[in-house]
């Protein structure tokens, strides 16, 4: 059914959870993963005021996110599942609109991706790139809900 599946993630415990249930599920179906980090830090650019006073953080948060590649990637391997490492680094490119080009670009047939399940004000506030890719995605998407914004029965089940 599903032979190459997306996995943006990025160390967050909401991440960690999408990846756990895409690994499952890869395992399930041998299927392969791509996992991706977005290095996106436009809004600490615009904060710093110039590009050069980022490029040390910037340093810092590619190096955080190669770990993080490499976690997922051994956590993948320890379950027997393929797994393909992708840093993509783009300061102003919006994270839903890479998760989507990536997903066209490598013929991922599956996308799953942690969601913190945000409403009211606090959606409207932080955004929400999983609701982005979900009306963007070219292929079918597996939201998987953070566990303290899960409902207790979906808490219960998991």
């Amino acid at each position: 059914m599903y032979t190459r599946i997306l996995v943006p993630t990025d160390g967050s415990p909401c991440s960690e959870r999408g990846l756990r249930e895409a690994i499952a599920l890869a395992r399930q179906l041998k299927a392969s993963l791509v996992l991706l980090h977005v290095v996106n830090d436009f809004p600490l650019l615009m904060a710093m005021g110039s590009a050069q006073a980022v490029d040390v953080p910037h340093a810092g948060v590619l190096e955080a996110a190669r770990a993080t590649l490499t976690q997922a990637e051994a956590a993948a391997a320890a379950a027997g599942v393929d797994a393909e490492c992708v840093l993509r680094d783009a300061r102003t490119t919006p994270v839903a609109d890479v998760v989507v080009e990536e997903a066209r670009t490598r013929r991922c047939d599956l996308i799953v991706m942690g969601t913190h399940g945000r409403r009211g004000l606090r959606r409207l506030t932080m955004g929400s790139d999983a609701e982005l890719v979900l009306r963007h995605a070219p292929v079918p998407v597996l939201l998987v809900r953070d566990a303290e914004t899960a409902s207790p029965a979906a808490q219960d089940s998991a």
